[in-house]
Parts: C-alpha cells; structure tokens; sequence
C-alpha cells in the first residue's frame, strides 16, 4: 500500500451533520465567502480582496490559525489568499482554491456542500485536493479539517438557534 506521503495529491472529506439548523439556513453562511473568520476556529481574520463576495472570481485574505513548523516545533500564524472558483446555489455547493499562502499549500483545491437530511437538519461536506506539504501528515490534515469544520458547523448552528429563540 502506498504511504500517503508519497501520493501524487492528497484527497480527503471531512463531514459533519447538524440536526437543529436546516440547507437552507446554513448555506448563506459558508457562501459569505469574505466573512468566514466570524465562524471558523483561529481563523482571526478573513475580508475580500477582490470581487463582489460569494460570486465566482471573489477573492478573500484569510489569516490566524496556525500550523506546526517544518521541524515540528512552535506554530506560525498562516495567511492565504483564496478565490471562488465554482458556485452553485441550487445545489449549495462552492468551490475555491488557494492562490498564495505562507505554509506550504500547493495546488489546492477545496469544495463545500450542504446537503439537506430533512426539514432541520442537514450535512456538511468538506473536500480537499492538495499537494503533499512538506512537515504534515495526510492524517494531521485532514483531523485539522475535521475538528475546523466540527466547531465552524456547531457556531454556526448555535447562533441560528439563539436567532430563532429571540424571534
């Protein structure tokens, strides 16, 4: 079997399910493509570069989680800039990949949907393709991705909730 260091691009998905917050409720949410930070763990800031926001072609400066040095050792602070390449509302999906970054993505590729489950709930899917990156693990990042998407969905799903409380 071929270590996955070795592969020509690591694939993966990471997915979480939401039980009190409906498709509809949270697609507007991923799609506000420039304001991401407001839900994703570490993720300090996030605002557009370029383009009118969740429209293919928008681009976004992303910064403030952090991954471990090369060495393993202390974490840096990591930037991107990433842009919109693929949008489709009526299936709630989007795609973007990164442009520039200060930790090592190559060639990445990466593709939100919400899918419904029912009238109040539905599923998250996170797909990623990217280059091997020097000093991680396949394994690292996908449980990266995995524990990013967990809390991202849950804040989210919490403040659609406490939204409906105070109605």
């Amino acid at each position: 079997m071929e270590n996955r260091s070795s592969m020509a691009k690591w694939e993966g998905k990471v997915t979480t399910t939401l039980t009190k917050a409906s498709a509809n409720e949270i697609w507007p949410l991923f799609i506000d493509f420039f304001n991401f930070h407001k839900w994703f763990p570490n993720l300090s800031t996030c605002y557009g570069v370029h383009g009118l926001n969740g429209e293919v072609g928008a681009t976004r400066y992303c910064a403030g989680f952090a991954l471990p040095n090369n060495d393993g050792s202390i974490e840096q602070v990591s930037w991107s800039k990433e842009r919109l390449v693929a949008v489709d509302t009526n299936k709630m999906s989007m795609s973007y990949e990164m442009v520039d970054c200060n930790v090592g993505f190559k060639s990445y590729l990466s593709t939100i949907k919400i899918v419904p489950t029912g009238a109040k709930g539905c599923l998250v899917e996170w797909s990623f393709e990217v280059d091997p990156i020097e000093g991680l693990t396949y394994e690292f990042l996908v449980q990266k991705y995995q524990n990013g998407l967990d809390q991202a969905a849950k804040k989210m799903e919490d403040a659609l909730v406490q939204i409906k409380q105070d109605l």
